[in-house]
């Protein structure tokens, strides 16, 4: 349950973003100020291990702040733009590891795990290449979109299963169900 200033901060981020989707550029940098420390929280979550320096938490936001300015999306409230922003990082992460892989020839492959994804360590958590899980989590969005969107918004943007509920509109047991179809899946194709 949201306490009361959590539920004031959550509602004037949601004016801002109305008012930002209302030519409000003013809006717009207040919303990013208000944000960026969650942003920056994601982003370091991201890159804890996988780009050895290269890309730092705060190169991932901004980039990922410039696509979210070139994009129309209609933002419904924190939540939503938090996920949007978190898969910006993900698509910036993965345009990284790949300008890094062509630079080496495909050396150094960046490695992660989805360990996380279901709220609990395993250890027979395997590393994958970024790159490859990339592709993975297309074709499965492809064959089920929500499963991957619960993956997406749980590995990339950091978000509870409560907070995924919200953002795509289903339950919590459902993103559950979900997040545990997407990950074995997800196992299966990339060993």
């Amino acid at each position: 349950m949201t306490t009361g200033a959590g539920a004031r901060l959550s509602q004037q981020i949601t004016q801002l973003l109305h008012r930002w989707q209302q030519g409000d550029l003013d809006a717009r940098e207040h919303l990013f100020e208000a944000l960026y420390s969650d942003l920056m929280q994601i982003a370091r979550h991201r890159l804890s291990n996988h780009t050895n320096g290269t890309l730092q938490p705060a190169a991932l936001v901004n980039e990922s702040l410039m696509r979210l300015l070139g994009s129309s999306a209609d933002y419904n409230d924190r939540t939503h733009f938090i996920a949007i922003a978190a898969l910006k990082m993900r698509s910036v992460l993965v345009d990284h590891l790949r300008a890094r892989a062509a630079d080496k020839r495909g050396g150094n492959a960046e490695q992660l795990t989805l360990s996380h994804a279901v709220e609990m360590q395993d250890e027979s958590a395997i590393g994958y290449d970024v790159l490859a899980l990339h592709q993975a989590l297309n074709q499965l969005a492809e064959m089920e979109p929500r499963a991957a969107s619960t993956i997406e918004l749980t590995y990339f943007g950091g978000m509870s299963r409560d907070e995924i509920a919200l953002v795509l509109g289903v339950s919590a047991p459902t993103v559950d169900r979900d997040l545990r179809f997407a990950r074995a899946w997800l196992n299966r194709q990339l060993r």
